[in-house]
């Protein structure tokens, strides 16, 4: 396991394959599970500063699929396929994220538990290998593309 490591009020872990992502928000559990599943929300926050989307498609159901192109600040574009098996709310979401090529790069599920008003939110992604995870921190920035898409979720939680 690398050591976790906290940054703002995100605290993040490697354990083999698996990265964990763990922040507390500032919202009740039902709004936060709203902008995780409404179309009107998701896409506005969705993705690390700088980065925008162009949604093909979306439909969080289990077995429904979100497709769009993510938009780098530096003009690459990435195509994204998220497909979910699981939609329970207000507290659980499990989907394979995967891009025009390979519908699984990675499994994540996303927990969200009630506290004092506010939401415990655990993202934990399962890649193929503990090799392909390091790649994807080092190469993507994974663990701070994370951090910066929650703040962009608490932003847009402000909004709803």
């Amino acid at each position: 396991m690398l050591e976790g490591k906290a940054t703002n009020n995100t605290f993040t872990s490697v354990e083999g394959r698996v990265l964990i992502v763990n922040r507390v928000i500032h919202a009740p559990r039902d709004l936060v599970f709203k902008a995780w599943t409404d179309p009107e929300h998701l896409p506005k926050w969705w993705g690390p500063r700088g980065f925008t989307i162009t949604v093909q498609e979306i439909d969080v159901r289990p077995g429904g699929v979100w497709r769009y192109v993510m938009h780098g600040p530096d003009g690459v574009n990435y195509d994204n396929k998220i497909v979910y098996s699981e939609v329970v709310s207000p507290e659980r979401l499990v989907y394979s994220h995967g891009d025009g090529e390979d519908d699984e790069q990675f499994q994540v599920i996303v927990t969200m538990m009630e506290q004092d008003n506010m939401t415990e939110l655990t993202m934990r992604s399962l890649f193929r290998s503990s090799e392909e995870l390091e790649k994807v921190i080092k190469e993507y920035g994974a663990i701070e593309g994370a951090k910066s898409t929650l703040d962009r979720l608490e932003e847009q939680l402000a909004e709803i």
